[in-house]
């Protein structure tokens, strides 16, 4: 269910920001049974969630 009329979609479509105008997304994962930001992970560990695939289980 949406909460925007179609004319306020399309005004909300037609937004574009700069890049100075973007903020940062910070990911969270969960790690042995918490959640931590990805930014705290050491370089290795990072390069570790870099590398992760996902998969669909049958």
């Amino acid at each position: 269910m949406s909460h925007f009329s179609t004319a306020e979609h399309a005004a909300v479509a037609d937004v574009q920001l700069t890049d100075a105008e973007r903020q940062p997304c910070e990911v969270w994962t969960r790690v042995m049974g918490y959640h931590r930001p990805v930014s705290s992970f050491n370089v290795g560990k990072q390069g570790e969630h870099h590398e992760r695939q996902f998969f669909a289980e049958k």
